[in-house]
């Protein structure tokens, strides 16, 4: 990436803000935009395990993307992680150097930042500061899939439905985020559920008092009534 270009400094203000690379100075940040590119993923647009985005590692600065497996004899799909701006991918291949199994797919119109595995690995070795925010970063994830593996195991589509809702309301506006439009196919495939079933428990909480739905908009109407549905359910 070339400097003394607004696309440059546009993208290191959005490092600067990333948890992950907000404790590097300014001579590494730029460092480290010099082995970069900036990427534009349309929405929709899919990206198979076939393609050279195994060879790389992302960092999102704006968009949603999907992370997601799929069997190819059902269709049926499971949506690993759902990544917004600041996520990194993938982090699984960067340690192990092994090829993913897993599904990209972009919801919205996504910028990424990319960087050849390798290139990335050398950057870890050479500024060990990256570990720091990193690692954590690495097990907040971890948590987050064990939690999601947890639910689809051992509790019933509405506890996991509203779980789900519950650990994306945003605590400072206690309003629903990140799935807040996403479509009943898109729920039901974070839950390991089918659209039908999905659809039915949301008309359920609506009736309920829990939420509603407008243009493809969810909103939260009782955070009480959501939390007191996820402690009926245990």
């Amino acid at each position: 990436m070339i400097k003394e270009t607004n696309q440059f400094e546009y993208c290191k203000k959005t490092l600067k803000e990333n948890p992950i690379f907000s404790n590097l100075s300014d001579p590494v940040l730029n460092a480290l935009l010099e082995g970069l590119k900036l990427k534009k993923w349309e929405k929709d647009f899919e990206f198979y395990t076939t393609n050279d985005v195994n060879e790389n590692f992302h960092i999102i600065l704006s968009g949603r993307v999907k992370i997601f497996q799929i069997n190819e004899e059902t269709d049926r799909e499971i949506t690993v992680f759902l990544l917004q701006k600041h996520d990194v991918f993938d982090i699984i291949s960067l340690l192990d150097q092994q090829k993913r199994s897993t599904n990209f797919k972009a919801l919205d119109d996504a910028e990424i930042l990319s960087v050849p595995m390798q290139v990335m690995r050398n950057w870890i070795d050479t500024y060990p500061e990256i570990n720091k925010t990193l690692l954590p970063y690495l097990g907040k994830r971890m948590r987050m899939l064990e939690d999601s593996l947890t639910d689809n195991a051992l509790t019933d589509i509405p506890t996991r439905l509203a779980r789900l809702i519950a650990r994306n309301i945003n605590q400072s506006s206690k309003e629903l985020q990140l799935i807040n439009d996403l479509s009943h196919n898109e729920i039901a495939s974070m839950i390991g559920s089918t659209r039908a079933v999905v659809n039915r428990h949301i008309q359920d909480f609506k009736k309920s008092g829990i939420i509603e739905t407008t243009h493809k908009t969810t909103k939260i109407i009782s955070l009480e009534k959501l939390l007191d549905k996820i402690e009926s359910d245990l």
